[in-house]
């Protein structure tokens, strides 16, 4: 993939004067750095940031692993599965358990579990006081744990990660909720690198044009005659999370897009955190081993500027409901 970078990221410190300035180009991300020990004060501009597909940074995160489970974590990847499209180990809250492990790994299953459950509880106090706008309605979704090599690791075309997209859960519907995502870099020497490219409000018409979004008539009285029915039979997927996985197949089938749509060049540096939603936020990984990931879904009616979110952009286009 060619390096066609409009700009190399530097750090933008939070502060008011600078929130609102920066040289990078329209429609691309700018990196919001913050003192974890001394978090600025306004929360929902922290919020409005993000969900406008900006990245905040946390050069030293404010999530410390102990000693003796960062050795137990960076031991992971000889006891993964051998699987090559086998890339993470998952942490459910909800269910308080873990999966991804392969057999010769479960006797330190307990372990394990007890290691992704307490960096979920405290990322998540962590964010109630710094995106309290979020905090009393957010879902708490997987954690999980990335030891594999993203560097050349083989993957089926649409589970690459070293393709830019944006994020689709192929299995856990959303139905218009934002996919903000806290990662933390626990290895001790190398930096997790990512590309990125335009947000969901430049690109995402383009590909919702390319995945068969048009204004239906037909299409939207059909999607209010079955949800109805759709509801009372169990799971389904809406129209929101069809049209967003499609998005994200075509955005990585795209060979011309991927080899020259300008991109940004991010470094993630050893014992850093950034969040960021990335449902709007277009990015790859390059390389990198070693990382931790929190995930929270955020309602429509939590967020600062839900007419910037996909679902509202989608349905703009539209002009019809793509949620049940």
């Amino acid at each position: 993939m060619p390096r066609i970078y409009i700009h190399r990221e530097g750090d933008t410190p939070v502060s008011p004067a600078s929130a609102s300035c920066g040289s990078v180009a329209p429609g691309f991300s700018r990196t919001l750095a913050i003192d974890p020990l001394f978090p600025p004060r306004e929360p929902r501009r922290l919020c409005a940031e993000l969900e406008s597909g900006n990245i905040i940074l946390l050069a030293r995160s404010p999530i410390v692993i102990p000693d003796e489970d960062r050795e137990l974590l960076l031991e992971r990847r000889r006891q993964q599965s051998r699987s090559p499209y086998h890339k993470n180990i998952a942490y459910r809250p909800v269910e308080d358990r873990i999966t991804g492990l392969s057999g010769s790994a479960h006797a330190k299953s307990e372990h394990l579990s007890r290691i992704l459950r307490d960096y979920s509880e405290r990322v998540a106090e962590f964010l109630s006081s710094l995106l309290t706008p979020y905090a009393h309605k957010w879902k708490l979704d997987y954690a999980s744990y990335r030891p594999i090599q993203e560097k050349a690791r083989p993957a089926r075309l649409h589970a690459r990660n070293d393709l830019l997209h944006f994020d689709s859960f192929p299995t856990r519907p959303t139905n218009g909720a934002r996919i903000l995502r806290f990662f933390t870099n626990i290895n001790p020497r190398e930096s997790r690198v990512w590309i990125t490219s335009q947000t969901f409000e430049a690109l995402g018409p383009r590909f919702a044009s390319a995945a068969g979004l048009s204004a239906s008539s037909r299409w939207e009285g059909m999607v209010r005659f079955i949800a109805p029915l759709m509801r009372l039979v169990g799971p389904n997927r809406p129209p929101y999370d069809e049209f967003m996985r499609r998005c994200h197949d075509l955005m990585k089938e795209d060979i011309n897009f991927q080899e020259n749509t300008p991109k940004q060049y991010r470094e993630f540096a050893p014992n850093s955190s950034w969040l960021v939603f990335t449902d709007c936020v277009s990015h790859a990984v390059l390389s990198g081993q070693y990382a931790l990931e929190q995930t929270f879904l955020i309602p429509q009616d939590a967020l600062v500027l839900p007419q910037r979110s996909p679902l509202a952009i989608l349905e703009r286009v539209l002009g019809r409901r793509l949620t049940l």
